[in-house]
């Protein structure tokens, strides 16, 4: 797992952590939501980022033992591990959320850093979205001159293709120019956004 791939895998465990307590298994489930199918997560990426965040000290483990078995007495199975923030994991994705700068408005944090928008202060979360758009008008605009060039000299299937990506930029533009508004319009009247 690359650098960025691994800050924001780090990112998305303290957001998640921020909110509730939870097993591997639930955050396990919970990130393949937040990040995507299409990033697959496995255990072997999931776990050693655990064990790195609880060695800075910023998650702890607690034990979740299972009830006893009312016929034997006995408890059935390994007790579940519990991973909880501790004040200094708050902090750092407080501050993570704070200082978040032009890798937020890349592909691979954007959504992730949307999803915890909703514990992001206003600013910042017009910083971001921002960004973002200014980003994807930039490929908007590369997507059109690689059309504009092409158009004659590729097959009906590969123009479609880059036409489709090209209307999935204009959309996403679009997108950000309501949520933008929409900010623009809480700040002024002095309400939390969406």
């Amino acid at each position: 797992m690359g650098r960025n791939r691994t800050a924001v895998l780090e990112f998305a465990v303290l957001g998640l952590l921020h909110r509730a307590p939870m097993h591997g298994y639930e955050l396990s489930k919970q990130l393949n939501l937040l990040l995507g199918t299409f990033r697959a997560l496995s255990y072997g990426t999931l776990y050693p980022c655990l064990n790195k965040l609880y060695g800075e000290g910023l998650i702890a483990k607690e034990g979740d033992r299972p009830p006893p078995d009312s016929r034997s007495g006995r408890t059935p199975g390994r007790s579940k591990i519990v991973y909880r923030l501790t004040a200094e994991g708050k902090e750092r994705f407080q501050d993570q959320l704070i200082n978040s700068g032009p890798a937020a408005w890349e592909d691979d944090e954007f959504g992730v850093h949307f999803a915890f928008f909703g514990q992001t202060r206003a600013d910042i979360r017009l910083r971001i979205l921002e960004g973002r758009r200014s980003r994807l008008e930039d490929r908007m605009e590369g997507l059109r001159a690689a059309l504009a060039r092409t158009r004659e000299r590729v097959d009906s299937y590969t123009l479609e293709l880059q036409r489709h990506g090209l209307e999935a930029v204009e959309r996403d533009v679009r997108w950000l120019n309501e949520l933008i508004a929409e900010e623009r319009r809480s700040e002024a009247s002095g309400a939390d956004s969406p």
